[in-house]
């Protein structure tokens, strides 16, 4: 019963946003019918009961896996009764029609909180951006119905589950699809309101400031959700490696890079009112860069841990709803793109100016990402199978980035409209003598390639340029958008640092010992004390018990594991980690080598950890500058209201 519950929710929600899609789109017609403008009264109501039908859709859907109901068919293909219950309720969304599920829960239940909360556009325009809310998710709900139906019954109980893929069965893995849906999502609102916007020709600030939350919001979530994904590969698959430039890793990148590009443009409208054709059509690229990643996920042409889908069918299905948004968007934009004013006009050499250059950028180093994914799949489909890799995107990206990152340095220091590079070249100065410094010590510890060099060095640089917007002023009275901003940025420089450090000077270890023997990479010294069998809820496992030395001190105990899964059958490396202020230790345990010995993979990472440290800190300034944003919109809305309630008085 609980299955058909769920399934019954998510078609009354389908046919709430096929009301909300109707009804917005009669509400935005010209001279539209007085009985039209009732029916536009529908919109908002509308997109709440189907968030809330979605939602629980959803709850019904994590009921099942919880209880294990083995009846239905996603349960018995995705979970087993001896699985944790936490990896049983992961398992809800760790496959296809699960994870699509949570794709649509998170669009309608955003779709709600529009309708609810948002009063700052005109209302013609807001039951326009419901209207596009209610026709992206109508797709999903088409392609669940009948593609991908995740309450779909076995005509016969199954006696026990395949189980969740072993490599997601991890407490990184449990939280890191939401995260990064949550993100995509975030992106789809925003492609709504610049639907909406272009549909009643009201490109203005008040349209940025309404989109901005949710672009910053989506970011946010994105940024969490591609740290926290390269960490898991990181100490989960057992590479030592933080990226790999796997297509499905690429496909979460590529709608951050145009969320960045998308956000700064938004927030010039918003502030400046620039740039109102770069932040419609930004708006309309994030989104398809999120569309795009769908389709490699799900339509069976990639073959990743990442990957859920093997089913051309269900890709097919998704090309055409990726072709009928993206399409459709990029023609409303073509036939609108000319009742779109030019706004406020700046100079080259200003904040405006800045970010405009650093969108160009991104918006080229997206297109190198775009080209390097989908190139060795159009390759394939001709017959021909290519390979394309870090020798391509390191310096193909690096070509935009480091230019990118010398005007991050210098934008936040010029003035709005028209400024002079003079200026500003005192405090530049400083950083630039901190990045030169940087290149000089890098240089003398060891001999790192071009661009870990040139990264080590201008992270450096950048590092202290990002904190020169503070000098000077009250960090009292400092807005906490400005603070947003500096700690984001100051988030790169440490992230670009501990990247190059990774680079430059990692060393590895792989050595066959036996029980008593020792190895040694960097400053560290490891011996190999035992190995003995162990046991989990779900899996058996070879531990390997190591004691570590840094320098000649005391040692600590790290203990990587071999485990070998039931259901489904499969083997896994589980990595051991000793994190100290100036690196990791990273030990991996191999097969037996012969009867006495042991496969071990030793690495030193200096710094490694800044990597996910600058991450961390990138979504801690995009936080600030949210509670900021949030905070200053109140406040503008209690002084509006302070001054309609005083010419109510006075009229009186």
């Amino acid at each position: 019963m609980i299955a058909e519950l769920g399934l019954a929710a998510l078609w009354l929600a389908a046919a709430l946003a096929a009301l909300q899609l109707v009804a917005g789109f009669l509400a935005v017609r010209q001279n539209a019918p007085v009985g039209e403008g009732e029916l536009a009264l529908l919109v908002r109501p509308a997109a709440v009961v189907q968030g809330v039908l979605c939602a629980f859709a959803f709850a019904m859907l994590i009921w099942l896996f919880a209880r294990t109901d083995l009846s239905v068919k996603l349960v018995a293909m995705n979970s087993h009764s001896m699985k944790p219950l936490v990896f049983k309720i992961a398992g809800a969304w760790g496959n296809h029609e699960g994870s699509m599920l949570l794709w649509v829960t998170v669009m309608s239940a955003a779709g709600a909180l529009i309708a609810l909360i948002e009063r700052r556009l005109p209302e013609r325009t807001m039951q326009a951006t419901l209207a596009a809310q209610g026709f992206v998710a109508l797709g999903f709900y088409a392609f669940l119905l009948f593609s991908s139906n995740p309450f779909e019954r076995l005509p016969v109980p199954a006696l026990e589950g395949n189980g969740l893929n072993p490599l997601l069965q991890d407490i990184g893995l449990a939280f890191h699809p939401p995260t990064l849906y949550l993100g995509y999502v975030g992106l789809s609102v925003a492609f709504s309101f610049a639907v909406g916007a272009l549909l009643t020709r009201s490109v203005t600030p008040d349209f940025a400031r309404a989109m901005r939350p949710w672009v910053l919001g989506a970011w946010i979530f994105l940024t969490v959700g591609i740290t926290a994904g390269s960490y898991w590969a990181y100490y989960e698959l057992g590479w030592g490696g933080w990226w790999f430039w796997d297509p499905v890793e690429n496909a979460s990148l590529m709608p951050w890079l145009a969320a960045t590009a998308l956000l700064h443009s938004a927030s010039v409208l918003a502030a400046r009112d620039a740039l109102r054709a770069w932040t419609i059509m930004l708006g309309v690229v994030a989104f398809s860069m999120s569309m795009v990643g769908t389709f490699l996920v799900r339509s069976g042409i990639l073959t990743s841990v990442h990957a859920f889908a093997v089913d051309p069918e269900r890709g097919a299905f998704i090309l055409i709803l990726l072709a009928i948004y993206i399409g459709g968007a990029l023609a409303v934009f073509g036939l609108r793109a000319s009742t779109i004013s030019e706004g406020e006009r700046f100079a080259l050499v200003s904040r405006e100016g800045a970010l405009v250059v650093n969108n160009v950028l991104l918006s080229a180093i997206l297109g190198v990402v775009l080209l390097g994914t989908l190139y060795p799949l159009l390759t394939e489909a001709m017959g021909v199978r290519v390979s394309v890799g870090p020798p391509y995107f390191d310096p193909a990206s690096a070509i935009f980035a480091l230019p990118m990152l010398l005007v991050m340095a210098a934008g936040p220091l010029l003035r709005w409209r028209r400024d002079r590079l003079q200026r500003v070249g005192s405090p530049l100065l400083l950083a630039g003598l901190v990045a030169l410094a940087g290149l000089v010590v890098a240089s003398a510890w060891a001999s790192p390639g071009l661009l870990p060099l040139l990264g080590l060095a201008l992270g450096a640089g950048l590092a202290v340029a990002s904190l020169l917007p503070l000098r000077g002023r009250n960090l009292r009275r400092l807005p906490l958008a400005t603070l947003g901003m500096v700690v984001a940025h100051f988030g790169i420089a440490v992230a670009l640092i501990g990247m190059a450090s990774d680079s430059a000077f990692s060393e590895e270890r792989l050595a066959a010992l036996k029980v008593g023997d020792t190895a040694a990479v960097g400053p560290w010294k490891v011996t190999l004390q035992a190995v003995s069998p162990v046991a989990g809820p779900n899996w058996n496992a070879l531990e390997g018990v190591m004691a570590a030395s840094y320098a000649g001190g005391e040692p600590v105990l790290l203990t990587p594991q071999a485990r070998t899964f039931w259901a489904p059958p499969q083997e896994t490396t589980e990595s051991a980690l000793d994190t100290r202020w100036n690196g990791q230790l990273y030990a991996v345990l191999g097969k037996a080598a012969d009867g006495e010995r042991w496969q071990v993979r030793l690495w030193w990472k200096p710094f490694v950890t800044l990597i996910w440290f600058g991450g961390l800190l990138i979504a801690l300034g995009g936080v600030l500058a949210l509670l900021g944003r949030v905070a200053g919109d109140l406040k503008r809305r209690a002084i509006r209201r302070k001054g309609a309630a005083r010419r109510a008085e006075v009229a009186a």
